[in-house]
Formats: C-alpha cells, sequence, structure tokens
C-alpha cells in the first residue's frame, strides 16, 4: 500500500514538471520556426530588415522570451544564417527551479 502511494506521487511530480516544461519548449520551437521562415524568405536581407522582419513575427506569433535585437545574423557564402541562444528558468514547485539553455540556428 505504501508503495503504491509512493509511485502515485512520484507520478503526480513528473505530470507537474511536464506541464510546466512543455510551455518552454513550445515557445522555443515557436522561435526555430519564425528564424528558419525569415532566413528561407530573406535570403539577401540586412541585419536590420532581419531583426524587423522577426520582431513582426514574434507579434503575430506571441512570442516575448527573445527579441530581434537578440538574434544573431550572420552570412555563410550566400546563405542568410540567424541564430539565438537564452536561457529559461522554470519554477517547478517551492524552491526547485529548472533552468533550460535554449540555442539554435536557422542553418541546422
Amino acid at each position: 500500500m505504501i508503495g503504491m502511494v509512493v509511485v502515485c506521487i512520484i507520478i503526480v511530480l513528473l505530470a507537474i514538471g511536464v506541464l510546466k516544461i512543455a510551455p518552454a519548449y513550445i515557445e522555443y520551437y515557436k522561435v526555430k520556426k519564425a528564424i528558419v521562415g525569415i532566413a528561407q524568405t530573406n535570403s539577401k536581407a540586412t541585419v536590420g530588415e532581419v531583426r524587423r522582419s522577426f520582431d513582426l513575427r514574434a507579434g503575430i506569433d506571441d512570442i516575448d522570451v527573445i527579441a530581434g535585437r537578440d538574434l544573431e545574423v550572420t552570412k555563410e557564402g550566400n546563405e542568410l544564417v540567424i541564430s539565438f541562444a537564452y536561457p529559461k528558468r522554470i519554477s517547478l514547485f517551492g524552491n526547485i527551479n529548472v533552468v533550460i539553455d535554449f540555442a539554435a540556428s536557422s542553418n541546422n
């Protein structure tokens, strides 16, 4: 009986963790999708145009973890490469937090 209670508590704690962490990953994939789309459609854009384009997409897609000024924009040959990195701190419960470092590039 005690074993079942412990297993139930562990399952509940894992479910809480997943429900709190999942939105951070959804947000990361929205940012990744935005930079890949911008890099594919605006291959000849300037750094300022890329950042403005990202800010417009961020307004539409409700992205608020980073802004256009946080993007690193470079060229590799004729290809536009947009990169970003940011940490996300998620409070699970009490004084227990999870910190996830998200980073991605439009060419991978």
